[in-house]
């Protein structure tokens, strides 16, 4: 026990891994970067209405700290010393929107989240004027569409020759990001209107919510983000790396609210309760910047793609903002340190990834876990023919097109569960074939292979199926947690933690498994072609008025009011002519 206990000895670093549809906490070794412990929970997303998605901001803060404990509980099974834990990490789905009170620690609003598959519309959820507001205490997810009339309006005062919000932040003006999602609380949702007026109100995305609660919250709890997680608001300028007043006032976000902003790496704070009170928290990353340092992309053109509840291509572009000509977005990729560089990085996103096999799990009932994907697409090998073009909240990067919607097409009499759970799998990797592709324009290198993460890289059809639609090779390291190891490199690294270099030479190789483009590329591109022409079917199915009507009368349609009322008629008038009594 004692040789064991001696092997694992040395600095560990935690980090907190908060995403849309789990949390975790996972404990590494600082001088090898093996992973000796972590605990996972689910968390619950819900669904008021359709196209809206919420998420318990309260429930998100106690998984953390149930994470935390399990994992420690689980190291003192392995005989590891928590004491040896130096330092914490956090890695959070980013443009997910959270307002609290700073004087009672209670969120004003659920946290506005991601409709994976959403729910059925809520009769009672109507807005604006007496509205059925559903309860407080949630979060605004980042692919919740209620904003959609939000960023019409606003596009509207943007000057068609000065798009002075894109200049600024990277970003294009859409319901995806952390402004429009503010703007709509502050607009819809009396309780936090209150809290601004009477400066009571706080704003972050969820690292800042969970780094205030966990360094004290109400009693004295540090209000921060890092440049990584403000750049995805759509209020930070990426340029000066402060918040931008012209921003605030086209939104109208009071800047008060506004967390401060530090770099990635240095100690904001330490932990005030639980196993690990007294531990600074000092590394913060969203979570694909996370994935882009675990995967030790620090070189110019270094790019990874992250599979989970969406996919997350980021390219690495050194010290220069590039900025895309192809629907890519301009992002912060870290600043490892306060007196370190700050770099950039071209991001595509694919919104719906992980997603659909958990739709095709939930929704169809086609499997009944996500793993049994694999052994369905692996029984046909083909989707003969099938296409399944996923675009449940409308298409994002590079088409940024919200009037799309889901189609399966292609379908034929032959076509069982197995094609359509194969054409699935290959959605996920057209979808980042069309993102590489726009990489490869703008940076004007094409990629020579892709490094890859995230839970999806366990099913290997979808890895051999990424290397043959983007005919390039696919990287995957050994140890996939590499958004949570990110976090904890930023961590360890800090200043006054100082337990893990960042340094080429000290950064311990990774084994790599690797798989090779095993079709012909001209069989590559027919199918990527079929699969562009679905894409087009997909779009212009639904209009902002459809999408937002919550009118469930049946006379909410003109024309079949008229058919009905005329037919009734009609009855009546024939019964008369016939002299039927």
């Amino acid at each position: 026990m004692a040789a064991a206990k001696k092997a694992v000895l040395g600095p560990l670093v935690g980090a907190v891994d908060q995403g849309t549809s789990s949390t975790r906490f996972l404990v590494f070794n600082s001088k090898t970067a093996e992973l000796l412990s972590h605990h996972q929970v689910e968390i619950k997303q819900e669904f008021p209405r359709e196209g809206w998605v919420e998420q318990d901001p309260k429930e998100i803060l106690q998984s953390v700290y149930e994470c935390i404990e399990k994992t420690c509980e689980k190291l003192g099974e392995l005989n590891i010393d928590i004491s040896n834990i130096k330092a914490i990490g956090v890695s959070n789905q980013r443009e997910t929107t959270v307002v609290w009170d700073k004087l009672t620690g209670e969120p004003l609003y659920n946290a506005v989240a991601a409709p994976v598959s959403p729910g059925p519309s809520d009769p009672g959820a109507v807005f604006p004027s007496g509205s059925s507001i559903p309860a407080a205490g949630t979060s605004s997810v980042w692919l919740d569409l209620r904003t959609q009339s939000t960023v019409e309006n606003l596009s509207k005062r943007i000057p068609g020759n000065n798009n002075f919000v894109k200049s600024k932040t990277g970003l294009p003006l859409s319901t995806y990001f952390s402004a429009v999602k503010l703007r709509w609380l502050l607009d819809n949702v009396r309780k936090v209107q209150k809290a601004v007026e009477e400066d009571r109100a706080l704003f972050g995305t969820i690292d800042s919510w969970l780094i205030w609660s966990l360094t004290g919250g109400a009693n004295g709890g540090v209000h921060c983000t890092d440049v990584t997680n403000a750049s995805r608001t759509m209020l930070f300028n990426i340029h000066s790396l402060e918040w931008d007043k012209e921003l605030c006032e086209f939104f109208e976000i009071p800047m008060k609210v506004l967390p401060n902003v530090r770099s990635s790496s240095e100690i904001y704070g330490l932990m005030k309760a639980g196993a690990l009170e007294g531990v600074p928290i000092s590394g913060c990353l969203g979570d694909q910047s996370a994935a882009l340092v675990g995967q030790m992309c620090f070189q110019d053109g270094q790019a990874k793609n992250t599979y989970g509840t969406g996919c997350f291509l980021l390219c690495n572009t050194g010290r220069k903002c590039v900025f895309s000509e192809h629907g890519l977005l301009t992002t912060v990729a870290y600043k490892l340190g306060r007196d370190k560089p700050v770099y950039y990085a071209l991001e595509g996103s694919v919104a719906i990834a992980g997603a659909v096999i958990r739709w095709l799990r939930d929704n169809l009932g086609i499997i009944k876990s996500s793993e049994e994907i694999e052994k369905l697409a692996k029984e046909v090998g083909t989707s003969y023919g099938c296409y399944f073009v996923p675009a449940f909240s409308g298409l994002y990067a590079p088409y940024w097109e919200p009037s799309a919607r889901g189609i399966i097409c292609g379908l034929t009499q032959f076509t069982n569960k197995c094609h359509i759970a194969f054409a699935a799998l290959e959605a996920v990797c057209f979808q980042t074939r069309e993102i590489l592709d726009a990489m490869n324009r703008d940076c004007g290198i094409p990629l020579s292979h892709l490094q890859v993460d995230g839970g999806m890289t366990n099913n290997k059809i979808l890895m051999q199926l990424q290397a043959d639609i983007l005919y390039i090779p696919v990287v995957k390291p050994s140890m996939p947690e590499t958004t949570a190891l990110g976090a904890a490199m930023a961590a360890g690294a800090a200043e006054g933690v100082g337990v893990w270099s960042l340094e080429p030479e000290d950064l311990s190789a990774v084994t790599m498994e690797r798989f090779e483009p095993q079709i012909n590329a001209e069989e590559s591109e027919i199918r990527y072609s079929t699969w562009k022409k679905a894409v087009m079917k997909s779009v212009g199915w639904v209009t902002t008025q459809s999408s937002e009507s919550g009118d469930p009368s049946i006379f909410c349609s003109l024309p079949l009011g008229f058919f009905i009322v005329s037919s009734m008629v009609m009855l009546i008038g024939a019964r008369y002519i016939s002299g039927i009594p």
